[in-house]
């Protein structure tokens, strides 16, 4: 069925506008009565990041959770993947994070977790969606049943022990230089403590937040800032974590930026030498380098392709028990600790195998020289350009001029209106001629 609210990652738009007070409140109500299941006191944890509708999303939500009869557990600024674990570690029904990711600060967004720490089915964000659009008045608790709602200590020390618990425990950063990039967001608290507590000498950026700088000119989606600072600290690496810290980038000692591939090319390296591989292979999406797909062959790893999105990665995963996925943005999922993406714990896992090899950072996480790709991206107004006769004729063109030599993958965001069209191959200038004429045809129509 068509969604309303939800989109591929939960609920997410433009604060006060796409995400209203009155949207908070009945999804709050509507999700409340999904998960209010027997005769127990029912639990939901809330997080956030640090954006300023954060506070009027979470109180909104706090009175639609409340109003049906479920308590509520207020965390305050917490990463996404903290969330999922603290929802399962605390026995709650469900988790809730209040956050847009990577997006400005105008935009906000609402995901769900269920009480096993995963996202929810999309039966599951149907039900709610067509509860939110129903006569919710029924359904409201009597005054005796009402919610209790409370902030609660002490789950920055859980996070922080729980990411330490994905790494040996006689893992020792003593003498190394690290320059952390929290996007002032989620984690600009929980990472910093961390490194610090393993031993590094930590140099924090992007840990003032004011409710309007999250990812401005900073974290994984700007790691130009982060790059400057190791060239200027001598640092031995920079990790940038994104708004909610479910992303990660990595910058080697010389500034220069590494994708999610490689990091998931180091990590599955690593876990196939120590046996924790549970399946040969890694799971990623349409979106990663053919590069790494050649480099894992010569591993005898498959990869395995999923369409774009955290959550398609992780369902096939959980399909077929691979335990190591990612994206090229730094969405990295470990299944053997996390439930979803986790950047932090992800950059522990690469400074693992640092420490482990004594090599600098920019020769263990080069593992592969990826093939040239071309990204761009089509704005449009309405309709659906990718059903025009013409358009569909110019990406089959550009797919037999391909074949054999490279890829072309086109997909509408799921979260704004854009078409995005990217080729990859050997050949750089048949890869931008390909995709310059895809845009070409797209842009005629998207008016």
């Amino acid at each position: 069925m068509a969604r309303k609210y939800f989109g591929t990652d939960g609920i997410r738009g433009r604060a006060n506008s796409a995400i209203t007070p009155d949207i908070a409140l009945r999804l709050g109500m509507s999700a409340g009565v999904v998960f209010v299941r027997g005769d127990h006191r029912h639990r939901v944890l809330i997080g956030k990041d640090t954006r300023l509708s954060g506070y009027m999303i979470e109180n909104a939500l706090v009175a639609g959770f409340t109003s049906v009869g479920m308590d509520v557990l207020q965390t305050g600024p917490m990463p996404t993947p903290a969330v999922a674990m603290l929802t399962r570690s605390m026995r709650a029904d469900l988790g809730v994070m209040i956050s847009a990711s990577h997006n400005p600060y105008d935009d906000n967004g609402i995901k769900l977790f269920g009480p096993d720490g995963y996202k929810l089915s999309d039966e599951l964000e149907e039900e709610i969606e067509r509860l939110m659009d129903s006569d919710l008045g029924k359904r409201l608790a009597k005054p005796a049943a009402l919610g209790r709602a409370k902030r609660i200590d002490g789950v920055t020390d859980r996070y922080i022990e729980f990411a330490k618990r994905a790494v040996n425990r006689n893992l020792s950063l003593d003498g190394m230089r690290i320059v952390i990039d929290c996007a002032n967001g989620a984690a600009y608290k929980v990472a910093p403590a961390a490194l610090w507590e393993l031993g590094a000498e930590v140099f924090p950026i992007g840990v003032e937040p004011d409710g309007f700088n999250i990812n401005r000119d900073c974290g994984s989606t700007a790691p130009a800032a982060l790059a400057a600072k190791v060239r200027e600290m001598r640092a031995d690496i920079g990790i940038a974590l994104d708004g909610d810290a479910d992303r990660v980038v990595i910058v080697d000692e010389k500034g220069h930026v590494v994708d999610g591939d490689q990091l998931l090319a180091v990590i599955a390296e690593s876990f196939q030498e120590d046996g924790r591989l549970s399946q040969p292979g890694v799971v990623a999406t349409v979106m990663s380098n053919l590069g790494l797909e050649r480099h894992l062959a010569g591993l005898d790893l498959k990869l395995v392709r999923t369409l774009v999105g955290d959550r398609y990665v992780l369902e096939a995963m959980r399909a077929d028990g691979y335990n190591v996925g990612g994206e090229p943005s730094g969405h990295i999922i470990l299944s053997d600790f996390a439930t979803t993406g986790d950047g932090f714990v992800a950059a522990l896992q690469v400074l693992a195998v640092v420490r482990k090899s004594e090599r600098p950072v920019s020769e263990v996480c080069h593992r592969f020289d990826p093939l040239p790709q071309v990204l761009k991206n089509v704005r449009f107004s309405s309709g659906a350009p990718l059903e025009n006769a013409g358009v569909r004729s110019v990406i089959q063109s550009g797919e037999k001029r391909l074949s054999g030599r490279g890829r072309l993958v086109i997909r509408p965001s799921g979260t704004e209106p854009v078409i995005r069209v990217m080729a990859e191959g050997d050949d750089r200038d048949l890869v931008e001629s390909v995709v310059d004429d895809v845009v070409a045809a797209l842009t005629k129509v998207a008016a």
